[in-house]
């Protein structure tokens, strides 16, 4: 993707455990990185998509940007959870001005909420495979109030917000500048589907692509916040205590095998969701099965949820790197520290991708 340099973004990932800001330029060696940055938001300021307290979320993200010295106003940020509808759908052939004057009508049948209380957008992908006369469309829907309140806390935060994407194709941008443009061995084929999975605190977001097109999409409820919930209520400790158990892989308070089985109790009931999506997707479209699954989030450095997974799934896992084909100045960013963290930034290095006049 090629970015020019008065209509470039920054990238704000508003997490429910942490803010992601990414800062992306064009170069005379491509992309660049520009900022990359996270701070930590207490447990209960985000939760399932709700932001609970405003004043903190906008807080945290002033005292970023101030620390990273961004100059930049306009951002591209994405929300997702279950007051999100992505959805594939068929439709009469029509122009775009004719759709956009139908879509309301058109997406009735499809959105669970009143469509009053929805935004709509879409994306025509060209002619149905099996009927000349439709053509396919990918609708989107976000209840109202939540962009709302995502728009107020960017506005309130000095930011003017540009973009609001959907989180599974801000990784779906990221994972095709790192993966498409690299003239690597194990590139994926244009027809091999792949599924991109980001396990966060509260909920995983699941793509399942066929080259680069989206084929399914799915949230599950489940993230890998709720290990922290369970060794604090085994440990007796904070929830920000426990992420620091579980990111160490133990400590003194709690046994290693203990520790372990409340991992691998979540990561099989969370593995087992995921495969029941890819079972439900493969039962309605058919396609081949999933060869690869690339993890992106917080969990995907947990070693044993990837090893359950892969066990589960029948497919080779890997974690996400969002800095592929991205310049990186190793004299500005700390090497250990942004491997460490790559899984969680893939988000932001996606939104930070876009532009500002993308659909």
């Amino acid at each position: 993707m090629i970015l020019g340099k008065k209509d470039h973004l920054v990238g704000l990932d508003i997490g429910s455990q942490s803010i992601k800001v990414a800062e992306i330029m064009p170069s005379k060696s491509g992309p660049t990185l520009k900022n990359f940055g996270m701070a930590k938001l207490n447990a209960e300021c985000i939760e399932e998509g709700t932001i609970n307290e405003p004043e903190i979320v906008t807080n945290t993200i002033r005292q970023l940007k101030k620390e990273l010295g961004i100059k930049e106003k306009k951002v591209a940020i994405s929300i997702g959870g279950y007051s999100i509808i992505v959805k594939k759908i068929n439709v009469q052939t029509m122009s775009e001005d004719k759709l956009l004057e139908t879509i309301h009508f058109e997406a009735e049948q499809y959105i669970p909420f009143d469509i009053n209380d929805v935004n709509l957008d879409f994306q025509i992908l060209g002619e149905n495979e099996n009927n000349p006369n439709q053509m396919s469309v990918l609708l989107v829907a976000a209840k109202k109030d939540l962009i709302d309140d995502y728009i107020q806390i960017v506005t309130d935060a000095k930011f003017i917000p540009s973009i609001i994407d959907v989180d599974a194709f801000a990784l779906q941008n990221c994972y095709e500048t790192s993966y498409f443009s690299q003239e690597v061995a194990e590139q994926l084929e244009e027809d091999d589907v792949i599924s991109l999975i980001d396990v966060g605190a509260s909920k995983t977001s699941l793509n399942i692509l066929k080259g680069t097109s989206s084929l399914f999409m799915r949230d599950i409820s489940m993230g890998c916040g709720q290990i922290s919930h369970q060794i604090a209520s085994t440990v007796d400790c904070s929830v920000e205590e426990a992420d620091q158990i579980l990111i160490a892989n133990g400590s003194k308070e709690i046994e290693k095998d203990k520790l372990s089985d409340i991992i691998t109790s979540f990561s099989t009931e969370w593995a087992t969701e995921v495969r029941r999506a890819f079972d439900f997707f493969y039962s309605s479209f058919g396609e081949k099965q999933v060869q690869k699954i690339i993890l992106s989030g917080g969990g995907a450095n947990i070693e044993l949820l990837r090893t359950i997974l892969s066990n589960e799934s029948g497919a080779n896992v890997e974690t996400i790197n969002p800095f592929g084909n991205i310049t990186i100045d190793n004299n500005k960013f700390d090497a250990p520290f942004m491997e460490k963290v790559a899984p969680q930034a893939a988000i932001a290095m996606g939104l930070a991708l876009r532009r500002v006049d993308d659909k």
